[in-house]
């Protein structure tokens, strides 16, 4: 008998019983990220009972080699640490399938062990594909999917696709992308994975903003001066990421995704509801509705690129970006990039975005940081030093999530003197444990047939549409805007603080 009082209380479907087959089962991701986030859904009794996990990868490995392997990374990796007992009846799951992802045999084969496991298990045939392989090979597994029938959806059961980023290196290149999903899977069962949208602060901007009385009618352009989005990293290139990373440069590294979906998150109006589709009609408006720099003058005017030259960070001496292992001596691509976004609708008229993101910088953090418009001062004016600064709202990603929120405040004495002070929420101490991994959640979500928190199709090819402007300014015009340089372990150059100064901003320290 179902319980009337549960109703109000589940915001979504209750995850089903599935084969999750991972291709790239090998690789970093898989062992870092993936089986751990499934292994920490075990401990926590959040993964649905019949669950299986195959590994899709070209190596040659036993089932008992490649859960050797997994175990061995999980001891180090996972969240809720690792328990042997629960290890031992979670990795009788998981199972490696050896194939070439050009190999169509191989999908033949692995479909005829899907069969299988689905009549041991004595359960509905629910797959869910995660293509965590190297993007030359997304085309490749998706058209094989297609040809060994595993991506239609069959009876009562469903047949799902997860797609890692990079989603297309450009516009065309994302276009021809979606083309090939759509020619496979239906766009209801695609799920183009970010992974910062699985972050709990990330989706807590919704919570915030429109759960809260007193935050929304100040969310406009007669309340707020300026908003920045600040990803930084303390790491340059090591493990030989120089090779990826030189092709791809911080703007369609980070920005076109992670970054702009913040963006978006921030930016939108209230949806309808709070299915996918009425959240993401409100996110792909906003990125709709962001003026273009399309123009290298405009790019130059609005938008910085750099590269960190020798310095040092964490105390530790660091080489310039073009010195870095498989980077190009003569390399163009930007390790650090800084731009003014406006967006132009009725509430965010004339409030500028500035995100920026970079490399070798002091230390690893992600914010969002809401500035509003100083009040009148004439009641402290006379005072010494005035009044310091507006407020602030900081919602911070990662690593310490939590929100806080600056204020003015008398110092108490005899005297009156004003000074900024915090109030500080933390998801540690407020609900006595840390958050889940982003992956969990994702996982979870797309086992649950919830399409909320991955972006659709239109909002990839919005974003590549105000980012190939950029990028066509700086590698395909006769007049490019200059490289800037800037010192490993500073907060980058001078030329992204001169971008605020421009409107009379700067950037919030970290």
């Amino acid at each position: 008998m179902k319980n009337p009082f549960r109703k109000d209380l589940v915001s979504r479907s209750r995850p089903e019983a599935c084969t999750v087959v991972i291709f790239g089962a090998t690789g970093d991701l898989t062992h870092r990220k993936l089986v751990p986030a499934l292994y920490n859904l075990q401990v926590e009794g959040a993964l649905p009972a019949g669950v299986k996990i195959i590994g899709f990868a070209r190596r040659d490995k036993s089932d008992e080699e490649f859960r050797s392997g997994l175990e061995e990374l999980n001891k180090k990796v996972s969240r809720s640490g690792h328990d042997d007992k629960v290890w031992a009846d979670f990795e009788q799951n998981i199972h490696y399938h050896q194939s070439e992802f050009q190999d169509q045999e191989g999908y033949d084969r692995l479909a005829e062990r899907l069969d299988e496991i689905d009549r041991e298990r004595g359960g509905k045939g629910n797959r869910l594909f995660y293509i965590a392989s190297a993007p030359s090979f997304f085309d490749d597994v998706l058209e094989h999917l297609k040809k060994a029938g595993l991506s239609e959806s069959e009876d009562s059961c469903w047949s799902r696709v997860i797609v890692e980023k990079p989603f297309g290196t450009d516009l065309p290149t994302a276009q021809h992308l979606n083309q090939v999903v759509n020619r496979t899977f239906n766009e209801k069962d695609t799920y183009r994975i970010d992974h910062y949208l699985g972050k709990e602060t990330a989706q807590n901007i919704m919570v915030l903003r429109f759960a809260n009385a007193i935050f929304e009618p100040l969310w406009n352009n007669n309340y707020i001066d300026h908003v920045q989005i600040t990803c930084a990293e303390n790491l340059g290139m090591e493990g030989g990421r120089g090779g990826y990373y030189d092709k791809a440069g911080a703007l369609r590294d980070m920005v076109q995704n992670h970054l702009l979906q913040l963006l978006s998150l921030v930016a939108m109006e209230p949806p309808t509801d709070l299915s996918a589709d009425g959240v993401r009609d409100e996110k792909v408006k906003v990125l709709r509705s962001m003026r273009q720099w399309d123009t290298p003058e405009l790019v130059a005017e609005n938008v910085v690129r750099g590269q960190y030259i020798a310095g040092h960070v964490d105390g530790e001496k660091v080489v310039g970006y073009r010195e870095e292992d498989r980077v190009d001596p003569e390399s163009m691509t930007e390790s650090y990039v800084a731009l003014k976004i406006m967006i132009d609708t009725w509430r965010w008229s004339e409030v500028p975005f500035y995100v920026r993101m970079g490399k070798q910088l002091p230390k690893k953090a992600t914010e969002i940081s809401i500035h509003f418009k100083e009040p009148p001062t004439v009641l402290f004016n006379a005072l010494a030093g005035g009044v310091p600064g507006g407020n602030v709202l900081v919602i911070r990603i990662q690593p310490d999530e939590g929100i806080s929120l600056r204020m003015v405040s008398k110092i108490p004495g005899a005297n009156l003197r004003l000074e900024p002070v915090k109030m500080d929420f933390h998801y540690a101490t407020s609900f006595g444990k840390g958050s889940p991994e982003a992956y969990e959640r994702l996982l979870l979500d797309s086992m649950a047939g919830d399409a909320t928190l991955f972006a659709r199709r239109d909002e990839v090819e919005e974003a590549w549409k105000f980012i190939d402007h950029i990028e066509n300014a700086w590698h395909e015009s006769k007049n490019p805007p200059e490289m800037a340089e800037f010192v490993a372990g500073s907060w980058g150059p001078k030329e992204a603080d001169e971008l605020l100064a421009k409107s009379g901003h700067k950037w919030r320290r970290l």
